[in-house]
């Protein structure tokens, strides 16, 4: 096997360990529907802060998900410029945008 094509497999086999965790899929399927701060994801997935904060930045750190401030707050949102096999599977994740809608419903969505 040549040297790039083991990198592609590498490469490859962390993204799939990235992916092969519920609450890092419940994350991307949320910002799939819109962009949301920490404290949106805590509320609608309830888990703690911390361990949604981890997520997110393994999910950074592989270059699914991008960052922006709005004033004080930060967003996450699903980054476009990433590999095409991850927008494909974005598609086949479960649509919650219900939770969202509920969480506004509710007031609880934080005022951006």
């Amino acid at each position: 096997m040549e040297p790039s094509e083991m990198m592609h497999l590498l490469d490859m086999s962390d993204l799939f360990k990235i992916l092969g965790d519920k609450t890092r899929l419940a994350i991307l399927a949320l910002l799939h529907v819109q962009a949301l701060c920490v404290r949106d994801i805590v509320m609608i997935l309830q888990v703690s802060q911390p361990s949604i904060s981890q997520h997110l930045a393994k999910l950074k750190g592989q270059g699914l998900v991008k960052e922006s401030k709005k004033g004080s707050w930060v967003l996450y949102s699903i980054n476009d410029d990433c590999e095409p096999i991850v927008k494909a599977i974005l598609d086949y994740l479960p649509d919650l945008r219900h939770r969202v809608k509920e969480l506004e419903r509710r007031g609880l969505k934080a005022a951006l």
